[in-house]
């Protein structure tokens, strides 16, 4: 009730001084969001990420950044040390900060009422501690994370609890939209900036405040206002209704191999109607990445919670089917490969969720790979972008013997090293580099029938079949 927004003229004149900001947590939303509010907002703003993580803000303020983004680099060496900076001091940081973004993991509950389905808001809680904890003055705290709906007001509640007598804090729920690969560009030209906040005087001066920070760069048109309750919701939403257009394709593209339609013209075919369109009409082997299950289950355990059963069960069943493609496709390999896997080489391409990131949350290729290690298959795998620690630790937290993943599993630099020799070529990530290899090189060192699954549709396989491969492709029906 005491807060007022600190007075400015336009977004774009100077401020009399720098508008300081704190973001708390250096992952893949604080990073590359700070980075680009600095670039646009130069001298307007002073923006500090912090993190507890002492090796990763170090990666932050070295030449090898933690996260890979097409674009990033060239950004923070541009601001780093001039209005952005990385810093473990996360007390001080949030001490002279009017803005602070709370941007850390919520990851999906592994115990306790709702496990594998309620996100685990724990890490929010901590930091809502701690900002009340230091705060000697009013500030405008701005969850960041994919957060349940209601978060605010338990943020809101923790810190008048727990605040500094006279100091005031507004809560607003302002979520990310970033696709991996391609966050640069989404933070460069958004679709939409969502702010949400509290319809009270005090609650709309701190969302203007924090719309003049993205009118650096946003169209004000481009800035949607909402309640916190309309804005936390929009976020899953927004990746529950994407999510649904692949598992939709997705569950096409069984009965295309099952019938001899091809998944790509269906694709082409629908997604010419203009209450369609095209996006997100790509058949794979599923989806990944950090957002996309873990909000579909926060989905569903929001139902359930409401007593909504029909509603939790629905988007319960675009999870389904995504296991569902994931299995399907380890099934046809296994199948096409007589069956056996034992003492074969299996040449693995792509590992990451989706090209141009290194982020493997919840990757198929980590799930695929299990299915074809649980038939002793030896598995080569390369990917340009993830590192060999990150490879061997996702598959060892599905494969219960670890040992066997040490034995089977191999990581090269090398993309022909990966498949010399092979049995078989799976494609999983649709990295670019793929398309542009010498594959009658790689035909000519592999043991006959030579095969090549596609899971990702991105390989000319008119060229491969000229070669002598027997190409297996999501959507298209194979002979027996």
């Amino acid at each position: 009730k005491n807060f007022t927004a600190q007075p400015y003229t336009s977004p774009h004149d100077k401020m009399p001084e720098p508008v300081k900001i704190c973001c708390i947590g250096a992952g893949y939303v604080g990073g590359p969001t700070c980075s680009v509010m600095a670039l646009k907002g130069k001298d307007n703003v002073k923006i500090t990420v912090v993190d507890i993580n002492e090796a990763r803000i170090a990666a932050w303020n070295s030449d090898e950044l933690p996260i890979y983004e097409p674009g990033l680099d060239e950004i923070v060496k541009e601001c780093r040390g001039k209005n952005l900076f990385f810093s473990t001091d996360v007390a001080g940081a949030i001490a002279e900060a009017e803005l602070v973004f709370v941007s850390v993991n919520t990851p999906t509950k592994t115990y306790g009422i709702g496990k594998g389905r309620a996100a685990d808001v724990k890490y929010i809680e901590l930091c809502a501690r701690k900002i009340a904890e230091v705060s000697t003055s009013n500030k405008i705290i701005i969850e960041k994370s994919t957060v349940p709906s209601g978060t605010a007001q338990v943020l809101k509640a923790i810190l008048s609890e727990n605040c500094t007598a006279g100091v005031d804090f507004q809560i607003l729920s302002n979520p990310e939209f970033l696709a991996e690969g391609t966050a640069v560009k989404d933070l460069l030209n958004p679709d939409r900036v969502l702010i949400g906040g509290d319809p009270t005087p005090a609650g709309d001066a701190a969302v203007a405040r924090l719309s003049s920070m993205y009118e650096f760069w946003v169209p004000k048109e481009r800035i949607v206002t909402t309640n916190t309750w309309s804005s936390e919701l929009s976020k899953l939403a927004a990746n529950a209704f994407l999510a649904q257009r692949v598992s939709s394709i997705n569950a096409l593209s069984a009965i295309c191999e099952a019938t001899g339609a091809d998944v790509g013209e269906l694709a082409n075919a629908i997604g010419k109607d203009s209450r369609i369109g095209p996006k997100f009409l790509q058949s794979s082997v599923g989806f990944g990445g950090s957002c996309f299950q873990k909000d579909i289950l926060n989905m569903v355990y929001l139902a359930e919670s409401l007593n909504l059963r029909e509603v939790a069960d629905y988007w319960r069943q675009v999870i389904i089917m995504n296991d569902f493609q994931e299995r399907r496709f380890s099934t046809r390999v296994i199948k096409r490969l007589f069956n056996t896997l034992a003492g074969k080489k299996i040449a693995v391409l792509g590992f990451a969720f989706k090209k141009d990131t290194g982020d493997t949350r919840e990757s198929p290729a980590i799930y695929i790979c299990q299915h074809l290690l649980e038939e002793d298959a030896g598995l080569t795998i390369y990917d340009p972008k993830v590192k060999e620690e990150q490879m061997f630790k996702d598959l060892k937290e599905v494969c219960p013997d670890g040992a066997k993943v040490d034995r089977l599993v191999k990581r090269v630099t090398d993309p022909y090293e990966a498949m010399e020799g092979a049995h078989a070529v799976v494609v999983l990530t649709e990295w670019d580099e793929f398309r542009t290899y010498d594959y009658k090189r790689v035909y000519d060192s592999m043991p006959k029938p030579a095969f090549i699954f596609d899971g990702r549709r991105c390989l000319d396989h008119a060229a491969l079949s000229a070669i002598g491969f027997k190409v297996e492709a999501i959507g298209k029906k194979f002979e027996e």
